[in-house]
């Protein structure tokens, strides 16, 4: 196989055999949607949505020391995560700039999944290995070892609750535990990146095709569908959850980013990046970088990442993230712009769209929250 020719999921012929129109992402060929990217994203927030997400990268960290190099190794409290849960977090370069976000489970004791972007998961894997010099710790490459199925929505925990005998009402948000789902073992985990309720399942490859048919056939009654990557993104987009790539790069560190509160300077111990992110802090409180902000249109036309915010035929800010949001019925986009204008309500703010100044909502993220 060429480096060039993008891999391939477990699913892989499944989605073809759905009419997935199949798109590379991140080196991977995945599915964008199977029909209609609005009827998908309105049954995540109605219903439910089933999605591959095995492009995900999942990292192994094992052995005594692992606690102390996720530790060092990131800018979360990860020693004081408890076994059975899950933080969201970050690993930053030595001067601050932002890797990559990160989810981390505990497992166990000594045993822990990180589970890095696909696009950065082998800029992770490299770090952590080179951070573990020192540390009576092992840092595995698992990527080959799981296929990740995720069902969001309302709806999710019946559907799922008919086919696992697993304590689903005991299962915290960031929280996961080993389970059995339709007979597959399975880590059952409760996160995801749509803004709803939904479960997110670490299996092994060859069990992926069985568990997605047996998810699809538990939600027939209750209006599952499958979903591809294009309403994931509008549905993390409404939920004001950030994107590597857009909301966050190298260029910016987590409080740059509006991500300060991930940091935490009173774990014990040197981290990579403590001293720049301390720095960082402090700049941040002295004068406010740019804030991230929601902007909903007055009109119609979609802003892009990279489209100017604008006031007063001055540049103020840059989209990261725009699209229809099929939610509120209007565009919406997520941008850094500056402080003076970043207060819900401010009033004349625009994006420039191919030269015509749109006019803009500027609204407190995220632009939706469920009902809990």
């Amino acid at each position: 196989m060429s480096s060039t020719e993008p891999r391939r999921t477990a699913l892989d012929a499944l989605h073809r055999s759905l009419g997935a129109t199949m798109t590379d992402f991140a080196g991977w060929d995945m599915p964008l949607r199977y029909g209609s990217e609005r009827d998908e994203h309105n049954a995540v927030r109605t219903r439910a949505g089933l999605f591959d997400l095995s492009h995900m990268g999942e990292i192994a960290v094992t052995g005594p020391a692992a606690a102390a190099l996720l530790d060092h190794a990131l800018v979360g409290n990860i020693g004081g995560v408890k076994p059975g849960r899950a933080r969201y977090t970050m690993i930053c370069r030595e001067d601050g700039g932002i890797l990559d976000d990160l989810i981390v489970y505990r497992l166990g004791d000594t045993e822990y999944m990180v589970v890095a972007n696909a696009s950065n998961a082998q800029v992770v894997l490299d770090a952590l290995r080179e951070r573990a010099a020192g540390f009576d710790a092992e840092v595995r490459d698992d990527r080959d070892a799981y296929a990740l199925l995720a069902v969001q929505g309302p709806e999710s925990q019946g559907i799922l609750a008919s086919v696992t005998d697993a304590d689903l009402d005991g299962l915290k948000y960031y929280a996961g535990l080993p389970g059995t789902v339709a007979g597959v073992p399975a880590l059952i985990a409760r996160t995801g990146y749509t803004g709803e309720d939904g479960f997110e399942l670490f299996v092994k490859p060859e069990h992926a095709v069985e568990l997605w048919q047996a998810l699809t056939k538990a939600g027939e009654g209750a209006g599952l569908v499958p979903c591809g990557l294009s309403c994931r993104d509008t549905l993390r987009l409404e939920a004001g959850m950030p994107l590597y790539g857009n909301e966050l790069s190298t260029s910016l560190t987590p409080f740059d980013a509006g991500f300060g509160r991930v940091v935490k300077f009173e774990k014990e111990g040197d981290f990579v990046g403590r001293a720049a992110l301390a720095e960082a802090a402090e700049r941040a409180s002295a004068r406010p970088p740019r804030v991230l902000v929601g902007l909903v249109a007055e009109g119609r036309r979609v802003p892009r990442a990279g489209y100017a915010v604008v006031a007063a035929g001055e540049v103020v800010g840059e989209v990261t993230s725009g699209a229809p949001s099929p939610t509120l019925g209007k565009p919406i986009a997520m941008a850094y712009v500056d402080p003076a204008f970043a207060a819900p309500g401010t009033e004349g703010v625009g994006v420039d769209i191919r030269g015509s100044h749109e006019p803009y909502e500027v609204v407190a993220l995220p632009f939706y929250k469920r009902q809990k």
